[in-house]
């Protein structure tokens, strides 16, 4: 059983701390994750809290085949769909050049990606079809493994292989384009 899922399960027993603990360790890199879907850092938060709640209230049961972070990243990817369903017309077609910020003045996105090459790499990113977002964000930011990866969107293990092919040489053009140096990609 891995960290997060015994603080669920502390949680679940009636520890309220379990799930300060959890929100304290995904806030930020399920922030990052949902606004890449949706494009909206207001509707990204409000998101990110349904998904929370959706833990809290309903206290869905976690299946302890997978991780809880691919648990956990589902369900937020699901209620972002969900909302996307309902509400796409409100959904703002505009690109977001500002980072993320929360109420308190936290800076997420720069204090998530550290380096500046992860902060050029992810505005990079912004530009990619979604699918190739969240691939690549699952992987590289987040460090799931292709079967979580698989998971998490609803996809086959091959077909997120063929998603990785492709979003990588996607990703490659546009930073070429602007300019990027690498030295392996």
């Amino acid at each position: 059983m891995d960290n997060d899922a015994g603080r669920y399960r502390r949680f679940l027993n009636g520890d309220d701390n379990g799930l300060r603990e959890i929100i304290d360790t995904h806030y930020n890199g399920l922030t990052l994750y949902i606004n890449g879907i949706v494009k909206d850092p207001s509707e990204t938060e409000d998101i990110v809290q349904e998904t929370f709640v959706k833990i809290a209230v309903k206290k869905p049961n976690f299946n302890p085949n997978g991780t809880f972070k691919t648990w956990l990243f589902t369900i937020a990817r699901n209620t972002a769909y969900n909302y996307l369903k309902r509400y796409k017309s409100r959904i703002s077609d505009q690109p977001i050049d500002e980072y993320i910020m929360l109420s308190d003045g936290t800076n997420v996105e720069k204090e998530h990606l550290k380096t500046q090459q992860n902060i050029e790499l992810h505005r990079a990113m912004k530009e990619l079809n979604p699918d190739y977002f969240q691939v690549l964000y699952l992987m590289y930011f987040e460090n799931l493994d292709t079967e979580g990866i698989a998971t998490v969107m609803h996809k086959s293990k091959r077909q997120i292989g063929d998603l990785l092919y492709r979003s990588k040489k996607s990703l490659k053009s546009i930073l070429e384009k602007a300019g990027f140096q690498y030295e392996d990609f």
